[in-house]
């Protein structure tokens, strides 16, 4: 595989899609890898085999239970910022809906109706957004009869990340002829992370076995060196 520089990759969007489409498509399609990238971290930590889930409870359980909440959140609001109206509170915004009054005549039918599915689809992480997020809704909060955020799940973000991709791929087979092949795979950081958990966390237990045995190695008892 070629490698393009970021300046490679936009100036092919440039001479593919024109002076207008062709910068947002480029930064649309960095954002959805960027989402895809992130997902795909989180699903390495958190959805893959319960033993995993295991070992960071062993590490710092509620640490990571932070760190799970903060990807979580993070994945949604991203979701909702990529569909978000092409203009809120007066400014512009970087979204999937500015696509189709883009896009040439002849494709804008099929652009205009895989965004309405994307909308709907992703309609769940605007609802957590505006509710949750962003904002804190007071009467869900205290709850005192507000009506329940709308279901997120795991399923629930595959099918929002699918949809962005199958927009963003229709306006890329149109002008480039290709489509992008969005890795959910992350980015191999918390594969790495993970053995590095694994082998810290089993030093510190067979340290803690020694010396409740009473048979210290060299440097057991010296307090861990700072970070």
């Amino acid at each position: 595989m070629t490698y393009r520089s970021p300046e490679e990759v936009e100036q092919q969007y440039l001479e593919a899609c024109g002076p207008t489409l062709g910068p947002l498509l480029s930064r649309l399609v960095g954002e959805c890898t960027r989402l895809h990238w992130k997902w795909g971290d989180y699903v390495e930590l958190y959805g893959t085999r319960p033993e995993r889930i295991d070992l960071l409870n062993r590490a710092s359980g509620a640490f990571f239970r932070l760190v799970q909440d903060t990807l979580w959140e993070d994945v949604l609001l991203h979701i909702a910022r990529l569909t978000d109206r092409p203009r809120s509170v007066g400014k512009d915004n970087l979204t999937v809906r500015r696509l189709p009054e883009l896009v040439a005549p002849e494709a804008r039918d099929v652009v205009r109706a895989l965004l309405d599915q994307c909308i709907r689809e992703c309609e769940f992480a605007r609802d957590w957004r505006m509710r949750h997020l962003a904002h804190r809704d007071l009467s869900l909060a205290l709850g005192t009869g507000a009506e329940p955020l709308a279901h997120a799940s795991r399923l629930a973000v595959r099918t929002a990340l699918a949809s962005i991709a199958k927009l963003l791929n229709a306006v890329e087979s149109h002008y480039l002829n290709s489509e992008l092949a969005f890795d959910l795979g992350g980015t191999d950081g918390a594969l790495e992370l993970l053995y590095v958990i694994r082998e810290g966390v089993e030093a510190r237990e067979k340290r803690r076995a020694r010396l409740l045995s009473g048979n210290p190695e060299p440097g057991d008892l010296e307090p861990p060196p700072a970070v």
